[in-house]
Order: C-alpha cells, then sequence, then structure tokens
C-alpha cells in the first residue's frame, strides 16, 4: 500500500527504505545475543570481521558498583601523574553518583571527566557525541589504552553496528559511543535500557539549547529518552556555554536542581587576541603576508563561505602546503585534508566552520578567520584550538560591516519568516499526514521547507516529525520561536561588540561573557587592545618572526589597567548627540545594538528605510524600558497600534532575551 501511494507521488521512496531499515533494526536489537558454549567473564564474545574493535581486549566487564580509588586509575589506566586544573572536583562528582554540567574549554581535559568516572563506576559508559570524526578520535585513543570502546554511527556498515550492539549487551564495552539521532532510531533506547549503565556522557550539551551557538534538534530526544536509561549518573560536557545556555541545559536534560556546576578555566594564558577591520577583498593578502613566518604555522583559516576556502586556499598554496575544507567535498576528501593536517604533513587548512570539532592538534600556532563569526561563542570555540601545547599562540580576526551581508542571508535561509510557520501550521490537523503531502499542500519551496517544519517541531507546532507522520502541535510555537530568530541577531550584534571594540582586553570581555566567576578579573597584557603596538594592524608580517607573547610584565599590565580605566572614565562623559541618538554605552546599549540589527534586517526585507519599521526614539525608549509583555510594550512612548501588530511579538522576545 505504501508502494502503490509513492507511485501516486504520495511520499517518497527513500524515506520508505530508511523506515524499513530502522524497522529491522529494531528488530535485530531484541533478539539475545549468541554467546559461546562458556558464559565465564575469560570466554570472548564471537566478534564478527571487520567490527574494527580490539580483539586482543579482554572481555570481561565489572559490573556498575562501589567505585575504584580514582587516582591509580588515573595513573594506571590513562598514563597520567597527576590530575590537571578542576578535574579531580569534577571526576569525584561523577564518580559518587551527581548529576554533573561542565563548561570548560576545549583543550583543558574535559573527555578524561566522563572517561575516568566512568571507569570507577564500572559497567558501560554511554557517550552522545555529534560528530563522526569526534567518535573516531576518542575511541581510537581509548581502545589504544586497552579499553574496550565502540561506536554507531552512520558512517559504519550496519553488519558492524549490529555486532557493537550485541557486543554492549553482552556487556562486552568499556564505552559505547552513538550519535543523538540514534535516540530516535525505533526499539534502540529500549536496547540500551537492557543493560544498566555506568555513566551517561553528552558531549557539545549546548547542542540541545535553543539558545546555543550550535543548536540541534536531534539533541532534544535526550531530554525524552534520558528517564529510561537512568539511574545512572549524567555528565554534560561543553566549551561554550553562557550562563543561560548553561540554565538550560540542566532544565532540557532534566538534571533539576541537584546538578553539580562546574565553570572553569576560560582564560587562555598563552593565547593572544587581535581584531582587524578589514575590507574582504584585503584579507587574503593581508593572510599571506601573516603566515610567511613559519613560527606562525600550523594554522586554520576559517572562510565565511566555501568559494572564499577554495580561493584563499589556492592562493596560501603558493608559498605553503595549505588547502582546503569544506562540507561541499567528497568524505574521502575531508578525511584526508584533516589527517595530513594532524600529521603535519599540512601547514594550513582553509576551512569553513565544518572543520575543527575533534581536531586534536596541540601545535596549532594561529587561528585566523577571514570574516565576522555568527557569536562570541562559536568564536571562543574556533579560537580554542590554537595553542593547546601551552605555547604562545595568536588569534587574528579579520572583519568589517560588509560581513553582515552574509549573516543575514543565512539568517533568513536558516530561519524562515513566520508566515511561512504559520502557513505549515494552519495546514496541520489531528489526522497524520506525511511531509510531502503537507509541501504541496501549503505550496511551500522546497528550500523553505524543511527549515521551516524542522523549526514548528522545535517550538512545538507539529508532532511526528520522527515518525514521519505529523500532526498539528500546540499553538504557543510562535513567541519561542521570535525569541529564537531574535537571539541570533543578538549573538551577532555581540560578536560585532567585540570585534570593534577597543577599550576592553579581549580576553577579559571572553571571560566574562562565559560568566567564570572564579577568573582573576586581570588583565592579559597581550592582546591589541592591551599592547596595540605589536598588533598586525601596524606589523602586517613584523621582521624577525612571530612576535612572543609570553605571561604580562607588570610595566605592561599597569600600562594596560592606565588605558582600560581611562577608556572607562572617557565613556562616563556626556554626551553631546540628540536625545534620539542610539546610544553606544550604558545599561541599554546592548539592548539598543540588538533591537538595531532586528530593526535592520527588516527594513532590508520589507525593502523600506529602517524608520519605517521603528524610529530611534522609539527604539531607544524600548530598550529602556525593556518591556516583558504587550501591554507592557504598548505603554512605552512612540509605540503605536500598527507597530505593535506587526512587531508587538518580536519586540518583546527581543526585550525578554535583553532582560535575561
Amino acid at each position: 500500500a505504501r508502494l502503490q501511494a509513492i507511485a501516486r507521488g504520495q511520499g517518497a521512496l527513500p524515506t520508505f527504505l530508511r523506515q524499513i531499515e530502522d524497522y529491522v533494526s529494531s528488530v535485530v536489537g531484541r533478539v539475545p545475543p549468541v554467546l559461546a558454549p562458556s558464559s565465564s567473564p575469560s570466554s570472548p564474545t564471537p566478534r564478527m570481521p571487520g567490527s574494527g574493535a580490539n580483539t586482543d581486549q579482554p572481555t570481561a566487564q565489572r559490573a556498575p558498583g562501589p567505585p575504584l580509588p580514582l587516582e591509580s586509575l588515573l595513573r594506571e589506566r590513562f598514563g597520567f601523574p597527576a590530575f590537571r586544573a578542576h578535574q579531580q572536583a569534577v571526576c569525584e562528582a561523577a564518580t559518587a553518583g551527581d548529576d554533573v554540567l561542565l563548561v570548560m574549554p576545549t583543550g583543558a581535559g574535559k573527555s578524561l571527566c566522563y572517561q575516568l568516572p566512568g571507569l570507577a563506576r564500572g559497567g558501560t559508559t554511554l557517550v552522545i557525541s555529534p560528530l563522526i570524526a569526534l567518535m573516531e578520535d576518542q575511541v581510537a585513543r581509548l581502545q589504544s589504552l586497552g579499553l574496550r570502546a565502540e561506536r554507531i554511527h552512520s558512517g559504519r556498515p550496519r553488519l558492524e553496528s549490529r555486532q557493537v550492539c550485541v557486543d554492549y549487551v553482552a556487556g562486552a564495552l568499556d564505552f559505547l559511543f552513538v550519535a543523538p539521532e540514534r535516540l530516535g532510531v525505533s526499539g534502540f533506547p529500549e536496547l540500551l535500557a537492557r543493560r544498566p549503565l555506568g555513566l551517561i556522557a553528552i558531549d557539545e550539551a549546548h547542542c540541545i539549547s535553543q539558545w546555543g551557538h550550535d543548536f540541534r534538534p536531534d539533541y532534544r530526544l535526550l531530554g525524552q529518552r534520558l528517564p529510561l536509561l537512568r539511574p545512572a549518573p549524567v555528565v554534560a560536557l561543553t566549551a561554550t556555554a553562557t550562563p543561560l545556555v548553561q540554565r538550560d541545559i540542566v532544565a532540557q536534560l532534566g538534571l533539576g536542581g541537584k546538578a553539580r556546576l562546574f565553570i572553569h578555566g576560560f582564560r587562555r594564558h598563552n593565547l593572544a587576541l587581535e581584531t582587524l577591520e578589514l575590507p574582504p577583498k584585503e584579507r587574503p593578502g593581508r593572510a599571506l603576508a601573516w603566515l610567511s613566518s613559519a613560527e606562525r604555522l600550523p594554522a586554520i583559516v576559517y572562510a565565511p563561505t566555501r568559494k572564499t576556502a577554495e580561493g584563499v586556499a589556492q592562493l596560501l598554496a603558493k608559498k605553503h602546503r595549505a588547502e582546503a575544507y569544506h562540507a561541499g567535498l567528497s568524505p574521502e576528501l575531508r578525511d584526508r585534508v584533516q589527517t595530513d593536517f594532524l600529521a603535519g604533513r599540512l601547514d594550513v587548512v582553509v576551512a569553513t566552520v565544518a572543520f575543527g570539532m575533534g581536531v586534536d592538534k596541540a601545535d596549532i600556532r594561529t587561528v585566523l578567520h577571514l570574516a565576522l563569526p555568527s557569536s562570541v561563542e562559536s568564536y571562543y570555540q574556533e579560537i580554542g584550538r590554537a595553542g593547546r601545547d601551552g605555547k604562545p599562540s595568536r588569534a587574528v580576526l579579520m572583519h568589517h560591516a560588509a560581513d553582515r551581508k552574509t549573516h543575514d542571508f543565512f539568517l533568513e535561509r536558516d530561519y524562515p519568516d513566520v508566515a511561512v510557520l504559520e502557513k505549515l501550521f494552519a495546514a496541520l490537523a489531528a489526522k497524520p499526514i506525511s511531509p510531502d503531502t503537507l509541501r504541496k499542500k501549503t505550496r511551500v519551496a522546497k528550500a523553505d521547507f524543511a527549515k521551516a517544519l524542522e523549526k514548528l517541531w522545535i517550538h512545538g507546532g507539529v508532532q511526528g516529525v520522527i515518525e514521519g507522520e505529523l500532526t498539528r502541535g500546540q499553538g504557543a510555537w510562535r513567541e519561542p520561536y521570535a525569541a529564537q530568530r531574535a537571539l541570533r541577531l543578538e549573538q551577532l550584534a555581540l560578536m560585532a561588540k567585540f570585534a570593534s571594540g577597543a577599550r576592553t582586553c579581549r580576553m577579559l570581555s571572553l571571560v566574562e561573557h562565559f560568566g567564570d566567576s572564579e577568573d582573576s578579573g586581570a588583565v592579559c597584557g597581550q592582546c591589541d587592545v592591551c599592547v596595540p603596538g605589536s598588533s598586525l594592524k601596524t606589523q602586517a608580517a613584523p621582521p624577525g618572526g612571530f612576535a612572543t607573547f609570553s605571561a604580562p610584565t607588570k610595566r605592561r599590565a599597569k600600562r594596560a589597567r592606565k588605558s582600560g580605566s581611562s577608556s572607562k572614565s572617557g565613556g562616563r562623559r556626556k554626551s553631546r548627540t540628540p536625545a534620539v541618538a542610539l546610544p553606544v554605552a550604558g545599561p541599554s546599549a546592548a539592548l539598543v545594538a540588538t533591537l538595531r540589527a532586528w530593526r535592520l534586517l527588516e527594513s532590508k526585507k520589507k525593502r523600506v528605510p529602517a524608520f519605517r519599521v521603528l524610529t530611534n526614539r522609539a527604539l531607544v525608549a524600548i530598550a529602556d524600558a525593556r518591556p516583558a509583555t504587550p501591554s507592557a510594550l504598548r505603554e512605552v512612548k512612540g509605540v503605536g497600534p500598527k507597530l505593535l501588530k506587526s512587531y508587538g511579538a518580536q519586540l518583546v522576545a527581543l526585550c525578554t532575551r535583553g532582560r535575561s
């Protein structure tokens, strides 16, 4: 019947075939594993050829029970003489069975904070990870330590994944890595629940939050599936989460008020930060000049588009071993480029943001951005790949007002107009329909349909997306969607403010952005704000090679503090600009920047001057009042019925986010 419907154009054959595969996989997962005749712990579990596991590893697994001593496991199984900063307290909490949220920068040793407690507690540790390259790297490392680690993801043959399931049910794995979408496969969570887990680790946990910079809908499945896998403790890990995102992670995972939060180490003492305002056409040549010194290599150069990545890679290849990396290349070519870079056969990778997660290369000396990143969080994650060996490194950010056009394009692509979502919602009913039927019924373009349906599902406006049978959800999806869209504008505004601002130490700005309350609060003494004379602005390719960025001297720190204090005092002077000018400082400045960015986008969309959307006077009044409800917005001077009707929900969402 389904095939006949597909023949009539009511459905897609690839979707139907994937559903058959998922069904067969779920049935196979329910079949008891075939064990060797002997059930003793020393008897090996039969293994299919090509499963990729270390067949020399013992199969005996210690069941969950009283934890083993952490210090001895740290030395004997992982080969570390002592804990690094902040690791011990996290490991002790997780080993004791507490739920943990760990926010710690890339390269600070987050992985050990679930691997060691997982081994100490016994049983299998389930690791949920969003990227295949990250899984492969972690599994290979654990296997090299003699631990039984395996993975299930879309890049592996089904036969091998089936054997991994058999090994898991047999208790033959210390660590099992899976992608978050696997939890949406019928029967797979039930298979995991057949054995008590020792610990559950959720890597890149910011992906579960709609307020995070890299939100992924598949992570929303975690909150629904975790109760089935309890009572194992949960360790959620991320390198980039603001206080708002931290609270949302805890809420979405259902960790409650008992979760232990560890927010540490955002200051990078060996990383010098710099921004440079430069038109796009001048950036490739400046990048080539900056990377002319061998001491600034290896390097990652982040490009805003695939086309830019290809062109800049060709330019840099004239003097360096450089290649491009982006999602448009074949998987084989991407793997080869990453492998060559890690092995030292490439000096530079020019990449889109598709490159970086899971790249464990300690000696990267430079991370160079050829355009403004979409958020401070993504920027921090990307520059965190430099200097993981502790040696002096530099992050250079080239930016210009023209970068906003690229981000406006991506925003329009990824966050369709609310009218598109309204059209889908209105066409849904209690009776299930397929996505193809919904698209044809609404006549929404293919390019917009997938994104609009995804966003509608995220905010509860549609049910059954995972199963492919769509029904209408709850109607309160509009304001959350408007708030999420507004946040993307705010994130970009904050990133632009960081890039153009020259009053505050850049490293200190990042530390404060992520809410690291244990930081000293001192200026770094090595960014382009603290030490302007050493920057790329004044010397594109300084003679003598790479400038040394050691710990700040007393004279340097004193000069930086003096510069910072004078800038602050200057900011307190009375402005001579008219009252309707947009403030760049003060308590409302951040929200003004957000509203201004939103206004610009709306004016471009409607092809009208910005003041026709919202006047400066009304914009400033709204920013000062920060209305949290439509009725409060109505009371703001300059807000009329037309503005309230057209933009009320969006403005309230923007102001609510600003208050957070």
